[in-house]
């Protein structure tokens, strides 16, 4: 993928803002488990970074996705994967379908005040049965004169306890799974919309997650994203992006564990050298190394076909295998470089621990390891055909 000079601009201006607005006030955060995200985010809206692929009339830049990778990329200086998984909520996974779909009122409402900073987004698709089965939502949003009464349980959502609104899954017909639900932008501060609890994680702890209570809430159906009956197709293609913008932004954590780990290895003597000069040690960082560097490869070479055609299913397969490889290989690399440290990769304040405890999510969310290969066996052709039941 070859960048522009704007490309590189854009990058300059993410790490310099992570330098002096995100990485002095992370370890306060984390520890509060929650950051300020509005302040953040208006900072950020500032800025033109939180609408970089989003259209010009309602506040975006216009560009194409290949921006998008090039940011999610740089917000791998984060010291920490909470500050760029709640960025990336609010970016391409609460407001894609909103600015392809939605109608122009709820652009205006809705969108330019998000782009702005001004407004804070979250996801609702998990429930507490439905994590990775999309069609197995049990949400539903009933017509009611103009009106839709939503009832229902959303689980794990990131800005939760934040957030102005929600980009809500759920059931408005009886219809089979795929062609039967919607998305509906759902005001926060809406009657029966309640925030039930913010939930306590292994890691990802200065982003909020919460539980939310959906009781008998009523919005306008004027609120729906698009078509009635393609929020499931709908939410396919902000998973697309999700999974793509996720990829990108574990890279540069990951090779700031390798760095970090040989700066402390090469210091660390054990039984008359450095721990580092044992070609075991030395081998396997350059080896975690080549796997970020294919990683990164296969990234670009996604965003290069999804730019060319967004509807091209070849970069829905391959966005599946750079999600499956981004997870595995974070597993992977933070795993190996915390033995490396020792004891002292076992404490809790150590960086490396921290990315150990950050990364594990990334097998989860957005869709398991498991779900990833499924999608890839059947745009394989190898998917087995599930038996009817008599």
């Amino acid at each position: 993928m070859l960048f522009t000079e704007e490309h590189q601009k854009l990058r300059a201006t993410v790490s310099r803002f992570i330098d002096e607005e995100i990485n002095p006030h992370v370890d306060a955060w984390e520890e509060a488990e929650i950051f300020p995200a509005r302040e953040l985010f208006k900072k950020m809206g500032a800025l033109g970074l939180l609408g970089i692929t989003k259209p010009t009339e309602h506040g975006g830049a216009g560009l194409d996705y290949s921006y998008s990778v090039a940011f999610a990329e740089e917000l791998g200086h984060c010291n920490c994967g909470a500050i760029p998984m709640a960025i990336g909520v609010q970016t391409d996974m609460a407001t894609p379908a909103l600015a392809r779909y939605g109608s122009e009122e709820l652009k205006r409402e809705f969108l330019a005040p998000t782009i702005q900073g001004e407004m804070v987004a979250s996801i609702g698709v998990s429930e507490p049965g439905a994590g990775s089965d999309v069609a197995g939502v049990k949400t539903t949003a009933v017509k009611d004169g103009d009106d839709y009464v939503i009832n229902g349980t959303k689980m794990w959502i990131t800005n939760g306890m934040q957030s102005d609104w929600i980009c809500l899954l759920a059931n408005t017909n009886d219809d089979k799974p795929h062609v039967n639900k919607s998305l509906i932008l759902v005001p926060m501060k809406t009657k029966g919309v309640s925030r039930a609890k913010k939930l306590k994680k292994i890691g990802m702890w200065s982003s909020d997650t919460a539980q939310l209570f959906f009781d008998n809430v009523r919005v306008p159906q004027r609120y729906r994203i698009g078509e009635e009956g393609a929020g499931f197709m709908m939410q396919m293609q902000q998973f697309q992006e999700e999974r793509l913008f996720g990829s990108a932004s574990t890279l540069k954590g990951l090779e700031r564990a390798v760095q970090q780990t040989i700066e402390y290895t090469r210091d660390r003597q054990a039984f008359g050298m450095s721990i580092l000069d044992n070609q075991s040690v030395h081998f396997r960082l350059a080896e975690l190394q080549s796997e970020i560097e294919a990683l990164r490869a296969l990234v670009y070479r996604t965003c290069e076909m999804y730019v060319a055609n967004p509807d091209d299913m070849e970069s829905l397969k391959l966005a599946s295998m750079c999600k499956l490889k981004a997870g595995r290989l974070s597993r992977v690399v933070t795993d190996a470089c915390l033995q490396y440290w020792g004891g002292m990769g076992y404490t809790w304040d150590n960086p490396i621990s921290r990315n150990f405890r950050d990364s594990r999510l990334i097998s989860i969310g957005g869709g398991a390891d498991e779900v990833m290969l499924g999608i890839i066996c059947k745009m394989m052709g190898i998917l087995p055909r599930k038996k009817k039941t008599s």
